[in-house]
């Protein structure tokens, strides 16, 4: 099967909610500084100004199987995309500190539910060998929002705004958010799920319209995927059979995190500005590893169904642990703060050709279709519950310790290399119903 126009489209609307996810997490940290200083904030209030939306989306994580499950994958982004809108809006209008906080977290919402949803619509209307690429692209709109980020703060900030600077910085999502809305209208909805509601000539059009060649053939295996889960009866998440699935979710999702990526994301101009760089150098050093992120995650698409999963991870991880080392070192000393920004251009690289690259796409595949919503959801609220205590914690621990929060990051990837070489599975080219078949047999190998 040869990818056609109306995959592609539905890949890259899905994906948009992606793009909306990685701008409205990253352009927080060209705020932080006139933020603090607008609101007279504390570290501790800046943590929670940050990492409130990272609650949100922890909570939007956690919901999103409900509506994912019941009204379809599709139907829900629109939610999500109405959820950015309003957190746009809110942001640039915000009357107090209260409400930008309140506003933050309905973003958070948007965020964590269309990190579920994306990925998942995605995985589920992609044939077997382009599944890792295809879902991938919404990892590669994640990077790309970040990138656009950075580079917006950049922009804003020359144009010398004063005081409302920072509302410009968290207003501009408005239009891509109302844009992601709009486009929700022109793609079919997921054909495993229409399966899954006894839909099948809807899904035998969509397989269709997607220009899949073995259509019966995939209704069968559908079919018998809803056949094994009702054999199951209202699968349970937490239970034998997925036992395995759901130690990889959590895991990946924890280290994720526990690389520091998002903290680092976060905080970048404030890191710029404890080695002593200004703040249109810290947007423009910005923008560069914004760039970085981007070109590696496109390196780590291009072969994740070639190399696999698990390999990429195994490498990103020791590239992760380095860097990370060199960072610390850097605020340890006080001295080589020029190689400061090439050893987080090295760590982001490292993250984005490994992590960055396989977490949506391997939550999406290690969970069966009754339990799939639920167990992407497990998988990423963790991720977010994750990045808001890190974050939350970090500018707290940061001003003890310049050092402290990298040291801890780098012996995080250490743990990671070990657990990912001694248990994680390869799951590129299997697809989701054979996957569904050997989880009932209680193994993924």
């Amino acid at each position: 099967m040869t990818l056609n126009s109306a995959l592609v489209k539905s890949t890259v609307v899905a994906a948009l909610g992606g793009l909306l996810f990685g701008f409205d997490t990253a352009v927080i940290a060209g705020t932080t500084a006139a933020l603090t200083r607008f609101y007279d904030l504390t570290p501790q209030g800046l943590g929670l100004t940050v990492s409130i939306a990272l609650w949100g989306t922890a909570v939007g994580a956690m919901l999103a199987s409900v509506p994912g499950d019941r009204y379809g994958r599709r139907d829900s982004l629109r939610a999500m995309a109405t959820f950015y809108l309003i957190s746009a809006l809110g942001c640039a209008f915000a009357f107090n500190w209260y409400s930008l906080v309140f506003f933050r977290f309905v973003g958070g919402l948007a965020i964590g539910g269309s990190s579920v949803l994306g990925p998942m619509y995605i995985a589920e209307i992609s044939p077997a060998k382009w599944r890792g690429r295809l879902v991938g692209f919404f990892q590669f709109n994640v990077v790309t929002g970040i990138l656009v980020a950075y580079f917006s703060n950049y922009v804003i900030g020359l144009r010398d705004l004063g005081a409302a600077d920072w509302r410009w910085m968290l207003g501009v999502a408005a239009a891509p958010a109302a844009l992601f809305f709009l486009t929700l209208f022109m793609i079919p909805r997921s054909p495993r799920w229409l399966v899954q509601k006894g839909r099948t000539l809807e899904a035998r059009a969509v397989l269709q319209l997607i220009g899949e060649e073995n259509i019966e053939g995939d209704l069968a295996d559908m079919a018998e995927a809803v056949r094994l889960e009702r054999q199951y009866g209202q699968e349970r998440l937490f239970s034998a059979r997925n036992r395995l699935p759901v130690f990889l979710a959590v895991s990946i999702a924890m280290f994720n995190q526990l690389s520091g990526i998002n903290a680092i994301l976060y905080y970048l101009n404030d890191i710029f500005a404890r080695a002593g760089f200004s703040k249109v150098s810290a947007n423009l050093q910005a923008v560069a590893i914004g760039f970085t992120n981007l070109l590696f995650t496109v390196l780590g698409m291009s072969v994740i169904d070639k190399v696999g999963r698990r390999t990429l991870l195994i490498v990103g991880s020791v590239g992760l642990a380095a860097s990370l080392g060199g960072v610390a070192f850097v605020f340890w000393t006080g001295r080589h703060e020029a190689l400061l920004v090439w050893f987080l251009i090295s760590f982001i690289a490292s993250f984005a050709f490994s992590q960055g690259a396989v977490i949506w796409v391997y939550l999406s595949e290690v969970f069966p279709t009754s339990v799939r919503a639920k167990g992407q959801s497990l998988g990423s609220s963790t991720h977010w519950i994750m990045n808001a205590l890190i974050s939350g914690a970090f500018p707290i621990v940061a001003a003890a310790s310049k050092a402290a929060p990298f040291v801890f990051f780098s012996a995080m990837m250490v743990l990671q290399l070990i657990v990912v070489a001694a248990v994680f599975p390869e799951t590129k080219g299997v697809t989701l119903e054979e996957m569904e078949k050997k989880l009932a047999l209680g193994s993924l190998h």
